[in-house]
């Protein structure tokens, strides 16, 4: 039996769509004008000509608005990720896929830094991301372990051994220390239940990962200023380098 196909929306409910997009458009230029911090529901409001009693038929909250912006960044930049990833033909170029993620992840830091600052700057005082922001905020990690793994699986990345001896006490601590990583590595499914995750893989996934994010936190912030003269080359630099790291041996 066929499924009918979905009704098509009310005047009523496009206009809603509308209006919350309208509302989250105005947000976001708040956020990158003023930060996370100051973002006010009242001053939104006025921003798309609402009384502010009308706004909170779409946000009951500031904090609700806050979630809705979180998982609108996290979403955009996770799209950005993966539709850099898959713009690479041919997916044995793993390096190549690596870079094309790498320059599209900062192209969004750099175009959207009031997104940014709210995924990755400081806390918002007051308020906690609920569980419903965890799934957006993975995809863009989902998109770089899943070139790390490709090429693990394919041969192409070769795993550093690490300072522990493997089945030692102290690989058994370096396990339990990223343990939720590994985790992770197996709940998304990028690897099957019975294989075993190398550790110094997850390891320098990791590295690579808080590496990327933290040197756009102070690119972003202005923390390298008088160090780096060429942005553009450092990061050039910067993702050849974490590539070599990481064990990608193909171009």
């Amino acid at each position: 039996m066929e499924a009918a196909p979905p009704r098509a929306k009310t005047a009523r409910a496009l206009a809603r769509e509308q209006i919350t997009a309208d509302i989250l458009a105005a947000a976001r230029v708040r956020l990158a004008e003023e930060g996370p911090a100051a973002l006010s529901l009242r001053a939104v409001a006025r921003d798309v000509g609402m009384v502010s009693s009308a706004v909170y038929r779409y946000f009951a909250s500031r904090d609700e608005l806050l979630t809705a912006l979180l998982v609108l960044a996290y979403d955009d930049l996770g799209a950005a990720a993966e539709t850099a990833d898959a713009a690479v033909a041919d997916r044995g170029a793993v390096r190549e896929r690596w870079a094309a993620v790498i320059v599209a992840i900062r192209g969004w830091a750099l175009a959207n830094p009031g997104d940014y600052a709210l995924l990755y700057g400081s806390p918002v005082p007051g308020y906690a991301a609920p569980q419903t922001t965890v799934e957006p905020a993975t995809r863009v990690i989902v998109a770089i372990l899943g070139i790390v793994i490709d090429a693990y699986r394919a041969g192409t990345l070769v795993v550093a051994p690490g300072p522990a001896a493997p089945g030692s006490p102290e690989e058994s601590a370096e396990r339990a220390t990223v343990a939720g990583a590994i985790d992770f590595v197996r709940f998304r499914g990028l690897v099957d239940e019975r294989e075993e995750v190398p550790l110094e893989l997850v390891v320098r996934t990791l590295m690579a990962w808080t590496t990327v994010f933290g040197t756009l936190s102070f690119e972003l912030f202005g923390h390298l200023v008088g160090s780096v003269s060429d942005l553009d080359g450092y990061y050039a630099l910067l993702t050849e380098r974490l590539a070599s790291d990481l064990g990608f041996t193909l171009p």
